[in-house]
């Protein structure tokens, strides 16, 4: 069977508000214009997926339970080095990373997945830097 290369066009900048917005949410939103599926040229072995740029990743809206059942586990090679966070520790040092961590997960695991999170910038306030990309709103 033949695939079929399509000529990839420039990404489009969108921005995400993640302000009282639950995670999944989002990070389903983000994961569906980074791989490009929105798009009617959509191949999933091409890069053809958009920028996203997501603010305000401090202030995600989230069950009360979940803040304190939720945690991320990350271990540092040497033995016994297990090191667990918990989803409040984390969006108290490092919000960004919980919403990156959830991206991730939506994304299939191969190169082309890497290249795809590079092109998510998380913000933890209301400012970010791409503004000279004039990035369009992408309401949930």
């Amino acid at each position: 069977m033949k695939t079929s290369t399509i000529p990839v066009s420039a990404p489009a900048w969108y921005v995400i508000d993640a302000e009282g917005q639950s995670l999944g949410k989002i990070a389903v939103k983000a994961a569906t214009y980074l791989k490009g599926k929105h798009k009617p040229t959509y191949a999933p072995h091409q890069l053809c997926g958009d920028q996203i740029i997501v603010i305000n990743a401090a202030k995600i809206d989230l069950p009360p339970k979940k803040i304190f059942r939720k945690t991320y586990f990350r271990h540092t090679g040497f033995p016994g080095g297990k090191k667990i966070v918990g989803l409040q520790e984390m969006l108290e040092k490092k919000p960004e990373y919980v919403i990156e961590h959830a991206v991730k997960g939506m994304l299939p695991d191969n190169r082309l997945a890497r290249e795809m999170m590079k092109r998510l910038h998380v913000f933890a306030a209301a400012d970010h830097d791409h503004t000279a990309q004039q990035p369009s709103p992408l309401a949930l």
